[in-house]
């Protein structure tokens, strides 16, 4: 039981002396690099997908 009691004291002198947290602009501009990367990769995958169903369909419609 002493070795949970060690980890958690551990774990709490880290997270409140060792670690480096982000600043609030900092905080926001990260998450807005996220929001934004996401909607490109988002919209390169649906025209991924765009483009392969319309091959598919020509497919086929050669095929029938």
């Amino acid at each position: 039981m002493s070795k949970i009691g060690t980890y958690i004291s551990e774990t709490k002198n880290e997270l409140v002396n060792k670690v480096s947290w982000p600043t609030w602009p900092e905080l926001q501009s990260s998450a807005i690099v996220v929001m934004i990367s996401s909607i490109i990769i988002a919209l390169v995958v649906f025209g991924m997908d765009k483009v392969f169903e319309i091959l598919m369909n020509q497919a086929y419609d050669i095929i029938k």
